[in-house]
Order: C-alpha cells, then structure tokens, then sequence
C-alpha cells in the first residue's frame, strides 16, 4: 500500500496522486509539486489515504513543499500573462496559415514553459511557429494538441439544456459514454439530440445509465402481460426512472401502475414472475 494524496491543478481538472512526503496537509492547501510539463502549483482535493501499486499508474512523485506567498504570487500573475499571450500566439498561428484551433495557454510556475493547447483535424507542421513563438516569449515552447472533448472542457459554453458544460464546471475526468446507454434510455438516436458542442454523445448520457440498468430487471418489457389487484392486462408503456408501468385493462381501461403493486409479471414465453421482491 502506497500513502497518496490527491491534487489538482485547474479548477475543474483532473485529480493526480502524490506522495504527501510527510507533510500535514489539509483540503485546499496549496503545494508544489514536480510533473512531466514541470514544476506547478496544485491545489490538495483529497486528503491523504492508502492506495494499491495497481491504482498508481505511473511513479509516484513527492510534494516537493508547501507554496508560498511568493509561488500563489507568481501563478496568479502567471495566469494573467497567459491570457494575454493568447492573442500573440493566434497572430503567428495566422501568419503561417495553420489549420489549428488556439485554445489557450500556460505557463509553468518557474516561467522555464509555455505549454499552448490546440486542436485540429489533422497533423500540423508546426517547426516554423514554434521558431517564431520562442523569439517572441523567450521560453520553450511547447505545443500539445487535444481531443474535442478536452477542447470543449478548455473554452466552456452553454449546453443543449441551456446550463454551462458540465466539463467546464464540475467534470474532472471524462468516462466512457456509448450509443448502447442512449437505447437503453430511450433517448433519440438522431446525433443532433445526443451530441453536446464537442461533437461527442452527451456526457450526461452516463449519469442515468445505471439507474436504468437496474430498474429494467425489475419492469416488465412493453406488450407483455401483468397481473394487478383489478385483473391481467397488457403493459403499453413504461417510465423507467420511476418504475411506473401503464396497463391496459379489459374491464378498467389504461390505469397506471407502480411496480411493486403488480402482482404478478408474466414473460414473453408465458414463464410467471411472482412480483414478491424477491
């Protein structure tokens, strides 16, 4: 077992495990870490606990200390230098012609970096800009070309339900999200309606989809027959997040139905489920 503790270093990025090496660290403590773009500032979200070598993906580096006043200092400042050299990058990313999308960049705390993200359809010859970017910034550039998720998480915006991406406010890391879970959730399969501004399924496909597994083993599947305290009749409709099933009754009409009023389901091959919550 491995002692760890979790930090990030943007607002609404991803969580990386260190090494506390001995040092007693509380939540939103800010420290200075070592990682494979350079010496930075992270911010304590996870208070130190034991891990297995199998969750530890690469060497696990130490904290190297404390920040200090002048560290939160020179980031800040950093941060606002980094915005202002978004305007001076695109001008150069103009004068070469380069089919690429600026999406920002950063410095590394020590200013030894430039680490510019952008994204692009293709491979871009970049040799020249990157000449002309270390005339212009005196550091080593470094270009790093992402994903469009990544890019969507990087620039925000506003969703298809009408509220900030869920990437750019509290989406650490991105999970895998399949066409299976919008059929599993009757959603439209039409790309238009599951598709956020990154071009990808919905993130929020994945937060349900786990609700619907396990409330699709206990509702009975759509023209299938039930048993109810006013008779059998046939199933017409089912909400799968309230578990609430609409029967067709020969005698009563359509009424709905919570599942766990049924008194029996039956299968498609005339098996019955005795509904007794087992």
């Amino acid at each position: 077992m491995n002692k760890v503790i979790g930090i990030r270093f943007k607002s609404v990025g991803k969580k990386y495990y260190f090494d506390p090496a001995g040092y007693s660290l509380d939540l939103g403590d800010k420290v200075i870490v070592e990682t494979v773009r350079g010496i930075e500032l992270g911010e304590v979200i996870e208070s130190v606990k034991d891990i297995s070598n199998d969750e530890i993906i690469s060497t696990l580096k130490p904290v190297l200390r404390m920040a200090s006043k002048e560290d939160i200092e020179r980031h800040d400042q950093n941060c606002i230098n980094s915005k202002m050299a978004v305007s001076r990058i695109d001008k150069y990313i103009k004068k070469h012609k380069l089919e690429m999308k600026l999406l920002g960049c950063e410095y590394t705390l020590d200013r030894t970096k430039l680490i510019i993200y952008f994204n692009a359809e293709g491979r871009v010859d970049f040799r020249e800009l990157v000449k002309d970017l270390a005339l212009e910034f005196r550091v080593r550039i470094e270009l790093r070309q992402v994903g469009t998720r990544d890019g969507a998480k990087f620039l925000g915006g506003i969703g298809p339900c009408g509220y900030v991406l869920c990437c750019n406010t509290f989406l650490g890391d991105f999970e895998t999200v399949s066409i299976k879970m919008a059929k599993n959730q009757n959603l439209s399969l039409n790309p238009v309606n599951i598709s956020g501004l990154c071009g990808k399924l919905l993130c929020c496909i994945k937060y349900e989809d786990e609700t619907y597994k396990e409330n699709r083993k206990i509702l009975p599947k759509i023209n299938s027959y039930v048993k109810t305290a006013e008779g059998r009749g046939r199933v017409l409709s089912v909400n799968v997040v309230e578990c609430l099933i609409r029967v067709e009754l020969p005698e009563n009409g359509i009424k709905t139905f919570k599942v766990d009023e049924l008194l029996e389901i039956e299968t498609f091959d005339k098996v019955s489920i005795p509904n007794n919550g087992e």
